[in-house]
C-alpha cells in the first residue's frame, strides 16, 4: 500500500531488528509497527525511540480489542495508531500526517537554531555597543578629571593616583569584578563638585576662614547633584557624596557612621589619605609610605573602617610605590615638556 503511494519502505522481521535499524541506519521519517511487537517497556520499540529518536513518529497497528492499549502507548510516546482492519486511504492519510508532523518538527528545530544564532549575534553586537558606549563615557570622565587637575594644580595627578589605589584596595577587599568600575568612577570623580566652588576659595593659598570652609565642604553635595542624574553614575555618585564621611560619624556632609557609609567611600577614604600623605604640597613635602601606614593604622576605627584598614595593612608598600611610579611615568609620556603633539602610549583607562 505504501509503495503504491510512492513511499520507500524498509522491512524488519521483529522488534530487535527494527531497533537495530533505527539506531544504525540514517534517520527514518516514520516507523510503522504492530503494537504487540513494539512493546511498551523502556527496552521496547516505544521506549528506545523515545530515548534516541524522539522526533521520529511511531504509528501503531492494533486490533480493535487492544485500542485501550494503543491509547496508552500514545501517551507513552507513540504518534498515532490504526485499528485493524483498516482501509488504504486511512493508512496513507495517517502516514502523510505523521510525516508532515516530523517535517514540521525539523523546520521548527532549524528555525529555533537560526533564531538562537541570530539572538546570540545580536546579543554580542549589543554587548559590544554597550561596551563602546561605556568606554566613551569613561573617556569623557577622564577629561573631566583632567580638567579638575588643571584647575587645582596643587593636586595634579591626584585623581588618577587615588583611583589606582582605590582599585587595588577594592580588589584586596574582594569586591566583585563587576563593581570595580563603579568604585573606580566614584574615586576618580570624588572632587568633581569642586568645579562649582569659586576659584577665590578653591585656589586660596592661605588657610580658609570658617565661612569659606563651609562653602568648600559643599563640594561633596554639589558633586553628587552633578552625577546622580546620569544613570550609569548613580552608584558612583553615592561614593562622591560620602567620600568625606568618617567611620566614627565625625565627617561631613551628613555625619554618616560605620556601614551607613557606602563601602566604596570607606575604601576610597583610605586610598585618599594614602595619596595625600605621600604627595608633595606647596606648604609641605610628601612623606613616606611607611609613615602613611602608621598614620592610617592610628586612625583605624575613627576616620577609617577597621576592615578596610586591615586590607590595606595586608598589602605591601611596594605596591603603592609601583602604582605611583607607573602613573607618573605614563603622565610624562602623555605630556612631555614643550611638545605640541604628545607621543607614546595612551594612559590606561582607570575604569577598565
Amino acid at each position: 500500500m505504501l509503495e503504491k503511494a510512492e513511499y520507500s519502505t524498509v522491512l524488519s522481521s521483529g522488534g530487535a531488528e527494527a531497533i537495530a535499524r533505527i539506531e544504525q541506519d540514517p534517520p527514518y521519517d516514520l516507523v510503522l509497527s504492530d503494537l504487540t511487537i513494539a512493546g511498551r517497556d523502556g527496552n521496547g520499540l516505544i521506549g528506545r525511540m523515545r530515548q534516541t529518536l524522539p522526533e521520529t513518529p511511531l504509528v501503531l497497528l492494533t486490533p480493535g480489542r487492544d485500542e485501550g492499549a494503543a491509547l496508552m502507548a500514545v501517551r507513552q510516546g507513540a504518534y498515532d495508531y490504526l485499528v485493524k482492519p483498516f482501509e488504504k486511504d486511512q493508512l496513507v492519510a495517517t502516514v502523510r500526517r505523521a510525516v508532515d508532523y516530523r517535517r514540521l518538527l525539523q523546520q521548527n528545530a532549524m528555525y529555533r537554531q537560526d533564531l538562537e544564532q541570530l539572538v546570540s549575534a545580536r546579543t554580542g553586537m549589543l554587548h559590544q555597543a554597550i561596551s563602546d558606549l561605556e568606554r566613551s563615557y569613561d573617556i569623557t570622565l577622564e577629561a573631566l578629571g583632567d580638567a579638575l587637575d588643571l584647575k587645582d594644580a596643587e593636586t595634579e595627578g591626584h585623581s588618577k593616583r587615588v583611583t589606582a589605589f582605590t582599585i587595588a584596595l577594592a580588589r584586596g577587599a574582594g569586591i566583585p569584578p563587576q563593581q570595580i568600575p563603579v568604585v573606580a568612577r566614584g574615586a576618580f570623580l570624588h572632587d568633581i563638585g569642586k568645579m562649582a566652588i569659586p576659584d577665590a576659595i578653591l585656589l586660596k593659598p592661605s588657610k580658609l576662614q570658617a565661612d569659606e570652609q563651609k562653602v568648600m565642604r559643599e563640594h561633596c553635595a554639589r558633586g553628587y547633584q552633578m552625577l546622580r542624574k546620569i544613570p550609569f553614575l548613580q552608584e558612583a555618585a553615592e561614593i562622591v557624596y560620602a567620600h568625606q564621611e568618617h567611620y566614627d560619624g565625625s565627617g561631613y556632609p551628613r555625619g554618616l557612621k560605620g556601614e551607613q557609609i557606602p563601602l566604596g567611600a570607606r575604601i576610597f577614604a583610605v586610598a585618599d589619605t594614602l595619596d595625600a600623605i605621600t604627595s608633595d604640597r606647596p606648604y609641605r613635602k610628601g612623606t613616606t609610605f611607611a609613615a602613611a601606614r602608621l598614620e592610617i593604622k592610628r586612625c583605624s576605627g575613627t576616620q577609617f573602617d577597621p576592615k578596610v584598614v586591615a586590607v590595606y595593612l595586608s598589602l605591601p608598600d611596594q605596591l603603592w610605590e609601583d602604582l605611583r611610579a607607573e602613573i607618573t611615568t605614563q603622565a610624562k609620556k602623555l605630556a612631555p615638556p614643550l611638545q605640541l603633539e604628545p607621543k607614546g602610549p595612551k594612559l590606561r583607562n582607570p575604569f577598565s
